[in-house]
């Protein structure tokens, strides 16, 4: 195997330019950013001129920049996205992240092109398939195990595709791609960047007797995705490529946890450096550069709904944020009194400190979250005892009292710490000074072999302390402060102590860098774009439903190309129109809630009376009824379409028909 098959990517995400930038000098190898349209979160955009800044920076480390295609797209929005995709090609963009097949039916730019997690890769065949169509990076479900993640990786090249694996971020309940019950509720569709997140609301549970099994759960909403423990493990299994989640993250999120990452994928990178055993090779970054933290990066100090590493070691209970999906923060104290306008609270850590801004909040009688915000903080003559004035009357606290536990999910002194430079990204170079028959030479050669050299013509006098006269050679030399050049090593090869005035050292060490960053940005290279095998590779099945997010005719071609007889419209085109699965799931709320036949098997007095019987999600005047699929361990939520949703779909269509086939097409159709 080559070198690029042990590279590993950190992936961050990024809301806009300047967080992707800060992305990358907070140590990312590659950013995902959304481009001007058709990306799977509608809300984070940036223009054609904000991704050219992005990637002129990413590049300078050889990070690379991928843009987010990846919404499944209509008939009359192909061509707007073939525009984008040349635009961001020529803007520098180096890879395109795609979910609607109808994308590789059209004259897109020779850019490399990744699959989105919303393409649902859970198997072998499917990824095989992907990596045979022109995939060269595939990100695969995070419901996976490590067994799964490797089988899908033993049936790659690894030459020719790398798996790309969530570690970090929220997680959506559903497997992605198939979640429909935001479209059929509201008509705005998850695989078009416009998620609702029914999963994050509370619903009463019922079993087939109308019986309350929960009350006011969040039962669909999921603990956020943390994998720092996982890494070697995953990378053994055969990810390549770490994404964290959160392109509608804030700057000071995406700095830390891409900090926190790299640091832990560092720690990896050094004790596998001399590795000797065939089965754990070593590894390598796949960027340049090495990054200097001016924090200690903490993923409990950002929003978060605590931690699972959901299904990578097994099936677990705890997985769920059933409780509330909005961030509990940690524990801090307890309350010891409150008064008219202020709470007095005791730290379980005596030295902890409190202050003005601080986020606080509890968990009232009902478990509900309640948040305090705090305008002043202040220490009392108790040692290790703080009182706080809230923001809001005391008397909206319900069930605030004497011995409540506060957690605290904002410190502004860490929020304040991250609003600073927080790090610096620098590539080593080694630095070579000489006289010449004219004069004076500087080369600097950089830790990826590339090198560049500036000379100075100039008459030579020798200085009068040949010892004081070094030393200011090399101090004004290694001067690389404002550059993203550190000096690792200085050679300086002089026939004689000649005396150089630092101005003049200032200017042909300026001059050396700068023909270093254009030697550089030449010698840069895209990834390329991969071939898709021929003749054409089969689809693994001949039938594809409204699953399968066939949303253009582009799309169908290109399926039909590949062996598929029938192909159904994406749910979004509206022709499901009774009751059907309007989310796919891993996640079991039988499960969850011990009721799963599988736990009660064995266990005396139950074993056998625990069936897995459908359940009903109640929320307001909706309802959506659960099944159970027991043999590949997956729940089924069941729903209909609004017909206010239907109604405003049969109008678009009377504008844009889609035609698919729904029986098996003649031989001569296809």
């Amino acid at each position: 195997m080559s070198l690029l098959s042990h590279q590993i990517e950190l992936l961050a995400p990024a809301r806009d330019a300047d967080i992707g930038i800060a992305a990358i000098h907070h140590g990312a190898d590659a950013v995902y950013i959304g481009a001007p349209a058709f990306g799977a979160r509608a809300s984070a955009t940036n223009t054609v001129r904000d991704i050219e800044r992005l990637c002129r920076e990413a590049h300078r480390f050889n990070s690379r920049i991928f843009i987010t295609l990846n919404t499944i797209l209509r008939d009359d929005e192909l061509e707007g996205a073939r525009q984008m995709a040349w635009d961001v090609y020529n803007a520098g963009a180096d890879v395109l992240i795609v979910q609607d097949m109808g994308l590789l039916e059209i004259d897109l730019p020779p850019i490399q092109l990744h699959a989105s997690t919303q393409t649902d890769i859970r198997t072998p065949e499917k990824a095989r398939f992907l990596q045979d169509v022109g995939f060269s990076q595939i990100v695969l479900a995070r419901e996976l195990t490590l067994p799964q993640i490797r089988d899908i990786h033993q049936a790659l090249d690894a030459e020719r595709c790398k798996l790309e694996f969530f570690v970090h971020g929220a997680l959506c309940v559903a497997y992605s791609g198939q979640c429909y019950i935001s479209h059929a509720h509201t008509g705005r569709s998850a695989n078009r960047g416009d998620c609702s997140q029914a999963c994050r609301l509370p619903y009463h549970v019922t079993d087939s007797q109308g019986r309350f099994i929960a009350h006011d759960k969040h039962v669909l909403s999921m603990k956020d995705n943390n994998q720092s423990d996982n890494l070697e493990a995953l990378i053994d299994a055969g990810v390549r490529s770490f994404k964290i989640e959160g392109r509608y993250k804030d700057m000071a999120y995406v700095k830390n946890i891409t900090a926190h990452y790299r640091v832990l994928i560092d720690e990896l990178l050094e004790a596998r450096e001399h590795s000797t055993d065939p089965m754990r090779p070593p590894l390598s970054r796949a960027s340049s550069g090495q990054t200097t933290l001016f924090f200690t990066p903490d993923p409990n100090q950002n929003f978060n709904r605590e931690f699972t590493d959901y299904f990578v070691q097994g099936r677990k209970e705890d997985i769920g944020a059933f409780d509330s999906p909005k961030n509990p923060g940690i524990a801090l104290g307890e309350v010891l009194a409150t008064g008219p306008n202020w709470i007095e609270l005791q730290p379980f850590d005596k030295a902890a400190v409190l202050h003005n801004g601080d986020g606080l909040c509890y968990y009232d009688l009902h478990k509900e979250l309640v948040g305090v915000a705090i305008n002043r903080a202040e220490a009392t003559a108790k040692k290790g005892v703080w009182r706080v004035f809230p923001k809001d009357p005391m008397a909206s606290f319900k069930d605030l009292r004497a011995g409540t536990v506060l957690n605290r999910n904002r410190d502004m002194d860490w929020v304040r710490g991250l609003e600073k430079t927080s790090s610096e990204r620098r590539i080593g170079v080694w630095l070579a000074f000489a006289d010449t028959p004219q004069g004076f030479s500087l080369t600097l050669t950089d830790e990826d072999g590339h090198s560049a050299s500036a000379s100075l013509r100039c008459d030579k006098a020798l200085a009068k302390d040949a010892v004081r006269n070094d030393a200011s050679l090399r101090e004004h030399l290694g001067k690389f402060g404002a550059t993203a050049f550190e000096v690792l090593n200085q050679q300086v090869s002089l026939s004689q102590p000649w005396f150089v005035p630092a101005s003049s050292l200032n200017a042909l060490r300026r001059e050396a860098v700068q023909n270093l960053e254009r030697v550089r940005e030449q010698a840069y290279q895209r990834p390329s774009r991969a071939h898709a095998v021929e003749p054409p590779a089969s689809y693994p099945e001949d039938t594809l439903t409204y699953l399968a997010n066939v949303y253009n005719d582009k799309a169908r071609s290109f399926y039909a190309k590949h062996g598929v007889q029938m192909v159904a419209a994406a749910y979004e085109s509206h022709e499901e129109l009774g009751e059907v699965s309007l989310m796919i799931t891993k996640h079991c709320v039988r499960f969850s809630m011990s009721l799963c036949p599988k736990q009660a098997k064995g266990v005396t007095g139950v074993q056998g009376t625990v069936k897995a019987e459908p359940l009903t999600l109640i929320n307001g005047s909706e309802k959506l009824t659960l099944r159970f699929d027991c043999k590949p361990c997956e729940m089924h939520v069941v729903g209909h379409m609004k017909k206010s949703v239907l109604n405003q779909r049969v109008r678009d269509m009377a504008e844009t028909p889609m035609t698919f086939y729904k029986t098996r097409p003649t031989a001569g159709a296809r």
